[in-house]
């Protein structure tokens, strides 16, 4: 295994679960929340402000890739959220440097070129029924409309950063139902893929 592995997932459908499984099981590092303290390290930010500005978008403001800032313009000074996504960005960059690993989010699989990229989705009732058995305490009502929440946020990021859909098929290796397979049949999925892959590549 010599590539670097990026999992995108709707809420609650276990894509942080596998990535682990995965990580263990081909002996590489895995990164998720782990990416926040490096990330905010790379911007000279605390731990706390970084979070602030996880994963949020400027308001009214063009897409990132259509931004153009010039010494002279009056819009020269980068918006705080652009600045830690570009950190996150280096942070990425340099991980995928030191060798295969597992990451989680953070439009991993647009920010590098020769990754493998899964999405992991399961429809709304089976990702309600695994978030309440994790036991969080939250009433089910409340929790899909988080769930649909925090979807439409990753939504909009992902597409002012990359210019691209999220959870659109073409831009990734492997699409997995977990609510239909579950952990389990992804994670033998996958590693099914990375064998042929991997033999593709070598040939």
């Amino acid at each position: 295994m010599d590539k670097v592995i990026t999992i995108s997932r709707e809420f609650g459908s276990g894509g942080r679960e596998l990535g682990i499984r995965l990580a263990k099981e081909l002996n590489i590092p895995f990164y998720d929340k782990e990416l926040i303290a490096l990330s905010a390290e790379e911007c000279g930010l605390t731990e706390e402000k970084f979070l602030h500005y996880v994963e949020k978008i400027p308001v009214l403001q063009k897409s990132l890739a259509e931004q153009r800032y010039t010494p002279f313009s009056l819009s020269y000074e980068v918006p705080m959220s652009d600045q830690v996504f570009l950190a996150q960005t280096r942070v990425i960059r340099k991980l995928a440097e030191q060798g295969p690993c597992v990451i989680v989010g953070r439009c991993a699989d647009r920010v590098l070129d020769d990754s493998i990229n899964l999405f992991i989705y399961a429809n709304i009732e089976k990702r309600m029924k695994r978030m309440d058995l994790l036991d969080t305490g939250i009433e089910l009502q409340t929790m899909e409309n988080r769930i649909r929440e925090v979807d439409r946020k990753r939504k909009e990021y992902y597409q002012y950063y990359t210019g691209c859909e999220w959870g659109k098929a073409q831009n990734y290796h492997l699409c997995l139902d977990s609510g239909s397979t579950g952990i389990e049949g992804c994670f033998q999925t996958v590693m099914a893929y990375i064998m042929c892959f991997e033999g593709t590549s070598r040939d």
